[in-house]
């Protein structure tokens, strides 16, 4: 009779196997926790955990913040809630040098405040900048590696997608977990935007056309006002989600029911939304997302169950805080193990196999679980970048035009991995970047 720890062991090789075939990740979760269960304790309480699963595993009022965060993102796109950021940020920013490519920063950041997904932010904002930095002769290597970064930045600033699925895995507050991200993410754009600067200085010919702006030589005050109002809708939205959360006005369920009412209000008055159908598309994108992400999450409960009969990660927990290796050297391993397999996983699978096994020794050793969140998903944004799977490098791939590679756009995102990683020592080295914001918002 095979062992439980080594029923844990093998389980998770073949996921890994499965994976590495291509096989979808909810299948794998699903077939490698079945078959898992059945070996320790029979096919029918196999079956039994599946049905259970099924149900009570999103059985929970936590989980309605994910569609209404999702819709209200569908809605702010369809409301051109990006175009607007971007033209804003732009015309503040016109005669830096590469300020096509900061303003992409800056327009992400600022757009993800009501997103909630870097995968649909680096995708918009291809469509909306990458024409034109093909138009001033950008180099397009570093454009596209600049658009795919900054779109990660919706994965930190919230409302998050990821900060909500590591909630649930976790049981820790959104709020909490939002407010956490928002330094985080103010400081990786800004760390961008100062990359992008002395970069085109010592290189112009990567930006080599300067972009005038003659209104703002010819009335500032009124231009930058003019800028600063095309984004009134963002900062309106933001600030009914977020002042509702940080106040404690909104739970996050109720900051999200009001912010996609919010912004499918302003995308008619605006009338940007201008018919059911596109109400319709934005519902339809916003099911299938919802829906994607929850069949992964429902799989990967199915799996974490058999995982805890394993016993396997009570015993991974107790090997290594048993060791006498400074803690760093354990955090600074399990977050090699979380680089590595974001090369080749999403975030959201990297979570569910994970974080049962790392959670509890994060925990034991004594780190707080906002911080961890928070240094959990700034390597997912850095996993949306990096080959092979680089989901925002294949998005923007996907709108930037047969004259564009893979390999240029891969390529040019490896200056903005190492603003990532040196943003995450800064975060590991001072934990109330992140703690400041939560610490105030009390119970």
């Amino acid at each position: 009779m095979i062992s439980p720890t080594l029923a844990g062991f093998l389980g998770i090789l073949v996921l890994l196997l499965l994976l590495g075939k291509g096989v979808h990740i909810a299948v794998d979760f699903f077939l490698v926790g079945f078959l898992g269960i059945t070996t320790l304790v029979g096919i029918e309480s196999a079956l039994s955990f599946f049905g259970e699963t099924l149900y009570y595993g999103i059985a929970s009022p936590t989980y309605s913040a994910l569609p209404l965060f999702i819709l209200m993102g569908s809605f702010a796109a369809m409301g051109s809630f990006a175009e607007k950021a971007f033209e804003g940020i732009h015309d503040l920013t016109k005669g830096l040098p590469g300020s096509l490519c900061i303003a992409s920063t800056f327009g992400c950041a600022v757009f993800g405040a009501v997103s909630g997904s870097s995968l649909a932010t680096a995708a918009l904002f291809g469509k909306i900048i990458l024409p034109e930095m093909k138009r001033f002769k950008y180099d397009m290597s570093f454009s596209m590696g600049s658009i795919a970064a900054s779109g990660g930045l919706a994965a930190m600033i919230p409302p998050s997608t990821l900060f909500i699925v590591y909630a649930i895995f976790t049981d820790q507050s959104i709020g909490k977990l939002f407010m956490a991200g928002v330094l985080p993410g103010i400081l990786t754009a800004l760390s961008f935007s100062l990359f992008i600067v002395f970069r085109v200085k010592f290189n112009p010919s990567l930006a080599p056309k300067k972009i005038e702006d003659s209104n703002l030589v010819e009335n500032p005050a009124v231009s930058k006002f003019a800028s600063i109002k095309k984004m009134w809708g963002v900062a309106f939205l933001s600030a009914v989600v977020l002042g509702g959360i940080y106040t404690g006005a909104l739970t996050p369920n109720e900051a999200g029911a009001v912010g996609a009412l919010v912004a499918l209000g302003m995308g008619l008055l605006e009338g940007r939304i201008r018919s059911i159908s596109v109400i319709r598309k934005a519902l339809r994108e916003a099911a299938l997302n919802t829906s994607m992400i929850l069949l992964i999450m429902v799989a990967a409960l199915f799996f974490s169950r058999f995982l805890a009969l394993s016993r396997l990660p009570t015993f991974i927990s107790m090997v290594i805080t048993g060791t006498s290796l400074p803690r760093v050297v354990i955090l600074g391993g399990i977050l090699i193990i979380w680089f590595l397999l974001g090369m080749i996983m999403i975030p959201t699978g990297i979570m569910a196999l994970t974080l049962p096994i790392f959670y509890p020794i994060i925990i034991k050793l004594g780190y707080d679980p906002i911080w961890f969140g928070v240094i959990i998903v700034k390597l997912s944004e850095i996993a949306a970048i990096t080959p092979p799977v680089g989901l925002n490098v294949y998005a923007l791939k996907g709108v930037a035009g047969k004259d564009v590679s893979l390999d240029m756009a891969f390529k040019g995102v490896w200056p903005f991995v190492c603003c990532e990683l040196f943003i995450m020592a800064l975060l590991i080295a001072f934990p109330q970047i992140s703690l400041w914001l939560p610490g105030l918002m009390g119970r």
